[in-house]
């Protein structure tokens, strides 16, 4: 179980960084192409389209991300009032209906993008898949982390950040 721990933790790192990798990159891309349009009236060609595929990309990262650390909306002000069992079968509920939606992402997901694959995107001449391959990769980081609440493995990492926001 450690092993299996040690190997999600490298991915989960990994991924994360990406995501903030992504994050810099786009307000780098936008600062400069703001400043080229409004001091030399200039805008780099590739700017805008490097910017969607990049603002899609960490978009749905996050979504992973924020399943990983159990960030998705709940009524909390509902649930307090009911009993632990209760709260208990509800939060399985919620981790399946998780698990399908990561389910969702990577069968539908895969169908779009290889669908995608067959166009370009106009300005940067990639495939038009590299905007939708996201989907189902961010399927299996959630089906992921589905599984491993499922099974009552811990998969916050960031252990400051508190449901309902800061205190």
């Amino acid at each position: 179980m450690r092993i299996l721990r040690k190997i999600a933790l490298g991915i989960d790192t990994c991924i994360e960084s990406a995501a903030l990798i992504g994050l810099l990159s786009m307000i780098i891309i936008v600062t400069v192409q703001v400043m080229t349009r409004k001091l030399f009236d200039f805008v780099f060609f590739w700017s805008e389209e490097v910017t969607m595929l990049l603002l899609i990309w960490f978009s749905f990262m996050g979504i992973a991300i924020g399943f990983r650390e159990k960030l998705h909306l709940g009524i909390d002000s509902f649930t307090h009032k009911l009993p632990a069992p209760i709260n208990k079968a509800l939060d399985k509920i919620i981790e399946l209906v998780i698990l399908a939606f990561g389910a969702y992402l990577v069968y539908f997901g895969w169908d779009f993008t290889v669908i995608m694959n067959e166009s370009e995107l106009p300005a940067t001449g990639l495939p038009n898949s590299t905007l939708y391959v996201i989907m189902p990769i961010t399927g299996v980081m959630t089906c992921a982390y589905a599984l491993l609440q499922l099974f009552g493995i811990e998969t916050k990492r960031h252990q400051h950040i508190k449901e309902g926001g800061p205190e």
